[in-house]
């Protein structure tokens, strides 16, 4: 079923040019949670559940509303779970981009973070030992920030070698290790199948069923933490 799924990224990588969207930065001031409108209206008192990733995070392609962060706003909700979702992801970023933003995520004190970062790495062949650096250093900020982390592993196309996909895949499982923190190995296991209602005829990004079914899967490994 992966393979499936990646063999329809690895189409999509090699039939453009340029094959990882732009990346849109934003400023501290864009990714804090929205002020209460009004003179009247209550404060957001709820603990912030910080999602910091890529395009997958994002929602890219998608109509607003529809990414997999607002779907698990939905779910807590639903669950009674008292957590603001703050979406930080940002359509083409790297770990090296994550990095370089990781204050403006650390000042607005999120209680839980989401880190799903490095797929743009692997698919650009970017130095492993970068990725793994830059990781361990946003991982680092977040819970010296008072966070609990719950890493979102990612996995290659496999014509990118076994044995770099398989040296991809470890770092995830290193630094769970190293930091003692959640992992889910593969975020976007749960949608890896031969139903194409899941993913974007790009092949590589969710469509809104199948960011319903990531923000389960992201529900399920955050439920032991959340207060």
């Amino acid at each position: 079923m992966r393979y499936f799924f990646f063999a329809a990224v690895a189409v999509a990588i090699c039939g453009c040019n340029h094959p990882h969207e732009p990346v849109a930065r934003e400023s501290a001031e864009d990714v804090r949670p929205a002020a209460p409108k009004g003179p009247d209206a209550p404060a957001d008192n709820r603990k912030i559940f910080a999602v910091f990733g890529d395009s997958i995070s994002a929602g890219f392609g998608l109509p607003a509303g529809q990414s997999f962060a607002d779907y698990l706003q939905k779910d807590l909700d639903a669950g009674g779970y008292a957590y603001h979702v703050v979406n930080l992801g940002i359509s083409g970023d790297t770990t090296e981009g994550g990095a370089s933003r990781i204050d403006s995520a650390t000042t607005l004190k999120p209680a839980i973070v989401l880190l799903e970062l490095g797929g743009n790495d692997g698919l650009r062949g970017l130095p492993l030992a970068s990725t793994r650096e830059n990781l361990d250093r946003m991982i680092t900020a977040f819970q010296q920030s008072g966070a609990r982390v719950v890493l979102a592993g990612m996995t290659l196309p496999p014509n990118y070698g076994p044995d770099y996909v398989h040296q991809f895949e470890q770092i995830y499982q290193d630094l769970a290790a190293q930091h003692k923190v959640k992992l889910i190995p593969f975020l976007m296991a749960d949608i890896v199948t031969k139903d194409l209602r899941y993913i974007q005829r790009d092949g590589i990004h969710p469509t809104a069923p199948g960011s319903e079914i990531i923000a389960q899967t992201v529900l399920r490994a955050v439920k032991p933490i959340l207060q």
